[in-house]
């Protein structure tokens, strides 16, 4: 293939991409055949497979564009691309059989962090707003690699971001660049840590910080004392539950009263698909959910969409941190919190709506009764 075909070639690749609103795109060299996927609404679609003997080519190409070293092939490395205004964060990597390169689409488009957009439900999105205007305390948001937790934290600081405010936030890496916010990458490389970045922070005259993460006891404990002295802290922790979001700061070693004291509001949550309008029907069988016998829908697969699903909705689990919450944490009993609906309920409502299917929630969630 000519230079000319090869770079034409890749470029309507990557625009394809963007049109499926992939979130990631794969390229894999083995042993003989070359592989490309793309990562479209959490699931790794086969798409093309060019011959093996492009794989260099293709390689170069894209170190090419984002301005890497093409001559080292034997050390993973990272940069940025950018393709019809598109950032994508690319991440080399040595494998057997050459070199596999990652691409992920940075989600820098700031219209579409309008927090009505991200699937609360009326009560969920009241409350939200009603704690984002707290003048203190933590906000955490839990789940796995995924599952959207960065969408939700860059939607509240797109509410807070008003001009009587000063809003630092500490990303590793930044997703999303945002006018008006503060935003400093982590640089391990240089020194620059979470914890180091966090304390200049606290010299900055902060109202607001947003957190990437919550690695370790020293980025916890920064948090929480910045919690308890005036300022309003939005962060993301990785456990599977809301309530499993104490029992982790308790393993980094973070003492119950400064707990109680601090946290505000625990969400958990997670992405599901969505079933495609035009192609689900109603399955043949009925499923029982919540001790009631329903129909529900499944995915079929048309031209409007990829297998049955098209686009992702969230599913949140709001653990409000209440008196009675408060009491149980100082108390280290366990946390029952009343009213608060699960994921596994969430997501059971969403399936009796016909937004997703029994399918689809099982392989999110896991098996559940």
């Amino acid at each position: 293939m000519q230079q000319e075909q090869l770079v034409e070639s890749i470029n309507q690749l990557l625009l394809d991409a963007l049109a499926k609103r992939a979130s990631d795109i794969h390229f894999e060299p083995y042993q003989h055949s070359y592989r490309i996927r793309m990562r479209i609404d959490g699931v790794l679609q086969d798409m093309t497979s060019p011959p093996l003997t492009l794989a260099k080519q293709i390689a170069a190409r894209l170190k090419i564009m984002a301005k890497l070293n093409i001559a080292e092939q034997r050390l993973p490395q990272d940069g940025q691309l950018v393709i019809d205004h598109y950032a994508m964060r690319i991440s080399t990597l040595p494998v057997i059989n050459g070199e596999k390169i990652v691409l992920r689409v940075m989600d820098n488009h700031e219209s579409q962090l309008a927090i009505t957009d991200l699937g609360f439900t009326a009560q969920d999105l009241t409350t939200f707003q009603q704690i984002l205007n707290y003048p203190q305390g933590l906000i955490l948001v839990t789940g796995p690699t995924g599952s959207g937790k960065t969408m939700t934290l860059y939607s509240g600081l797109k509410i807070l971001n008003q001009t009587d405010r000063n809003i630092c936030s500490v990303e590793d890496p930044i997703e999303i660049p945002l006018e008006g916010i503060n935003q400093t990458p982590v640089n391990l490389k240089a020194g620059l840590t979470f914890s180091i970045i966090l304390r200049a922070f606290l010299r900055q005259d902060p109202d607001i910080m947003m957190i990437g993460e919550i690695r370790d006891k020293e980025t916890a404990e920064i948090a929480i004392q910045a919690a308890q002295t005036g300022h309003l802290i939005l962060s993301t922790l990785h456990t599977n539950s809301s309530i499993e979001a104490i029992t982790r700061l308790n393993q980094m070693g973070i003492e119950n009263y400064l707990l109680a004291s601090s946290i505000k509001l625990i969400i958990a949550q997670r992405l599901v698909r969505k079933l495609c309008p035009h192609c689900k029907v109603v399955a043949n069988e009925l499923i029982k959910l919540e001790q009631e016998v329903i129909p529900h829908f499944i995915a079929m697969g048309c031209n409007h969409c990829i297998g049955g699903y098209q686009g992702r909705i969230g599913l949140y689990e709001f653990l409000v941190i209440t008196p009675e919450i408060q009491q149980q944490i100082l108390n280290h009993q366990v946390i029952t919190p009343i009213n608060m609906i699960s994921l596994q309920n969430a997501g059971k409502n969403l399936v009796k709506q016909g937004m997703t299917s029994l399918a689809e929630l099982h392989r999110v969630l896991g098996d559940f009764r």
